[in-house]
């Protein structure tokens, strides 16, 4: 099973916030004050001249007028749609930068690739090394010869083994799977069902989407079994997908409690 390289072009957001070159200081603090955005990209009839920060703005607030390329930060980096995705991380990760602008051969902007698109990208990733441990671990344990395939399995024969998912990694599933972007699942075919390995995020999100099966990949033992993980589903009494658990980080008693310390200090 050979892996496929994520592009940049895969996981960049395409619909991108910019400000026109031309639009005066005053009409870009408008601009910001309304955002949640602290960059945005400056353009001249599509093409990146570069970025401008609120810090910027804040600099030049009593010239109103003053168009904002002149106080554009220029010689930025920029990615091409083909590049690896990894390769993207590494430059963001050496350059401290939190996103990076997409561009195609003529210079306009195309998109934008952010950190937690490259965070996205790397959860959950179904690679062939990890279908090869999965594989080698239950021939090892239960004495069996197991086949690979690859193919998709419906939803309602799956059997989890995760009691809990947590919402934000929910969010990045449902971002992948509006954009046709999911690893497969790693499964263990049963005599009248599949048991779910690797991929309880990306189903639960499936299950949201209305989607009826996913592509995963099947461990088939020459003889039915039944694997350590799925008898303590069952015993915890972990039948279904909807006995899974969301769980909110968000809504960590000790976030809420750091919050309020805060506020209190504030105050």
């Amino acid at each position: 099973m050979a892996a496929t390289k994520a592009l940049v072009k895969d996981y960049m957001t395409e619909k991108v916030d910019y400000i026109p070159a031309e639009t005066s200081v005053e009409k870009a603090i408008e601009i910001f004050v309304k955002s949640t955005h602290h960059t945005f990209p400056v353009t001249r009839k599509g093409n990146l001249l570069g970025f401008i920060t609120s810090k910027d703005l804040l600099a030049n607030y009593k010239n109103p007028k003053k168009p904002v390329k002149e106080i554009t930060q220029g010689k930025i980096m920029v990615a091409r749609p083909e590049l690896a995705l990894d390769d993207a991380a590494r430059v963001m990760f050496r350059s401290g930068l939190r996103q990076l602008p997409v561009v195609d051969d003529k210079g306009r902007l195309i998109g934008i690739v952010t950190n937690t698109d490259i965070l996205r990208s790397h959860i959950e990733r179904a690679t062939p090394r990890k279908v090869d441990m999965v594989k080698n671990l239950l021939e090892s344990k239960h004495g069996v010869k197991i086949r690979v395939k690859m193919y998709p399995v419906p939803l309602d024969k799956l059997r989890p083994t995760q009691t809990r998912i947590h919402a934000d990694e929910l969010q990045g599933r449902l971002y992948e799977l509006k954009r046709g972007l999911a690893e497969p699942l790693i499964v263990v075919k049963r005599k009248n069902y599949f048991v779910l390995v690797d991929g309880h995020h990306r189903v639960i999100a499936a299950k949201e989407l209305g989607i009826k099966e996913i592509m995963a990949h099947v461990l088939e033992p020459e003889q039915d079994i039944e694997t350590g993980m799925e008898k303590a589903a069952r015993d915890s009494g972990l039948l279904t997908l909807g006995d899974i658990k969301i769980i909110d980080d968000a809504q960590h008693p000790l976030i809420e409690i750091t919050t309020k310390l805060v506020k209190k200090n504030e105050t």
